[in-house]
């Protein structure tokens, strides 16, 4: 039944592909001047291009999914702040045809609106996120229709689509959940890339993974498998994961302070630490490519800080989230970021409650760089000063700055990371 659906599925769809490029062809015939369609090579690493992982939801669950109206909203704020290319993380769910249906409305409204989306298609072990023991060793029998409807979106909206990555964060083994072999995910990346080659997706559709550093070997030597090697060769670029907040906690060797010197210099110093902290973890899964004798662009997947914490990253532990923090490592990965080339899909656009909505507090609700009512965090208190925001809402609400714009205040929550003195954390 499964494979029945599927070449259903995949016979629609290289219909729709068809009617799509056919209307395109003519619209070029008819406007010779018209913009080429631009491809993921084109856009990837063109700082012109901002990456954002968007989701979109506004309550504390995912059972109340963002209407248009809503993801609409949202689009022409991340558009004021030059946004141009959206992350999605699954197609199980109505959210991110949701997404393609707003772009390609606002893009009938205005043709010379931009937006383009790098579709997420989830990938689970066996028995993930059932009461059954996981088995990493075999995968879900959902991700087969998961892939089916990341291609039909794919063919549906070739112009928006330009990316589609297999799986998010599916190899690190820290993922107990769900985690699944580097032969899963190459199974469906050269399933995905011989569908190009058939002509039943777009050909200039890029295909990858999105995953931790540590899973595209810059970890360990558990990672150094034949099938990781086979999957780097496979995919048209590297998507992958640096979460130096997190090792603020689990490995802060960059994190812990001894300099002499005011609060605020310890603070501003030690993002630039957190920075490069990122760059050497982005590094490490340069060199390792570059071992195996394989060329292939890398770009980063996911990034962020979060701003508030109760748990092992907050005042009561590593000390690390704040708006202050956020705002600093933000600018700085978005510098390094555009000065290397390198595409940086920060996460994220909006808080999201859902993500631990038993403890409104946790830093997985506090990662955006607006909150859940549209106040701009401090790393944005500048665009609205410059009126980019002006006319634009959320929630009924207009864009204004968290704290009233008040950075005293703001400041007067910013904690010092622990002194470290002579190897002895005080």
């Amino acid at each position: 039944m499964r494979l029945k659906f599927y070449l259903y599925i995949t016979a629609i769809s290289c219909i729709m592909l068809c009617c799509n490029e056919d209307e395109t062809n003519k619209k070029l015939q008819k406007n010779p001047k018209q913009k080429k369609q631009l491809t993921a090579k084109d856009i990837l690493g063109d700082p012109n291009y901002l990456a954002i992982s968007y989701g979109g939801y506004r309550k504390t669950t995912r059972g109340i999914q963002p209407t248009i109206a809503e993801v609409k909203e949202d689009i022409k704020i991340l558009y004021a702040m030059k946004i141009r290319i959206l992350r999605t993380y699954n197609v199980q769910l109505a959210q991110a045809e949701t997404i393609l249906k707003a772009i390609h409305e606002l893009k009938s409204e205005n043709p010379s609106f931009e937006m383009y989306v790098m579709l997420g298609a989830w990938i689970d072990c066996k028995n993930a996120w059932t009461n059954h023991p996981v088995n990493h060793q075999l995968e879900s029998d959902q991700n087969e229709s998961e892939i089916a409807r990341a291609v039909s979106l794919a063919n549906k909206y070739p112009s928006i689509v330009k990316i589609i990555a297999v799986g998010n964060e599916a190899m690190v083994k820290w993922a107990t959940s769900y985690y699944v072999q580097p032969s899963v995910i190459l199974k469906w990346v050269t399933h995905l890339q011989d569908l190009k080659k058939t002509q039943k997706l777009p050909k200039n559709l890029w295909i990858t993974s999105s995953d931790n550093f540590a899973s595209w070997g810059g970890g360990g030597d558990e990672y150094h498998t034949e099938d990781l090697n086979k999957l780097i060769k496979e995919v048209d670029y590297i998507s992958m994961h640096t979460y130096p907040m997190h090792d603020t906690h689990y490995n802060p060797v960059f994190w812990y302070t001894n300099e002499e010197k005011p609060n605020i210099e310890k603070v501003n110093n030690i993002m630039l630490r957190a920075r490069d902290y990122a760059v050497s973890q982005y590094d490490s899964v340069a060199n390792y490519v570059k071992s195996l004798g394989i060329k292939k662009p890398i770009h980063i997947g996911e990034t962020g800080w979060a701003s508030f914490s109760n748990g092992l990253y907050g005042n009561k532990g590593s000390k690390a989230t704040d708006e202050y923090k956020e705002a600093l490592f933000y600018e700085h990965m978005r510098e390094w970021t555009a000065k290397a080339g390198i595409s940086c899909f920060y996460f994220e656009a909006f808080d999201e409650v859902w993500k631990d909505a038993p403890n409104p507090k946790g830093s997985e609700n506090h990662f955006g760089l607006f909150t859940i009512d549209g106040k701009a965090k401090y790393a944005l208190w500048d665009l609205v000063d410059e009126g980019i925001f002006d006319g634009l809402g959320r929630n009924k609400n207009s864009i204004t700055k968290t704290y009233n714009g008040n950075k005293d205040s703001l400041l007067l929550e910013v904690h010092v990371p622990p002194f470290k003195k002579n190897n002895t954390t005080l």
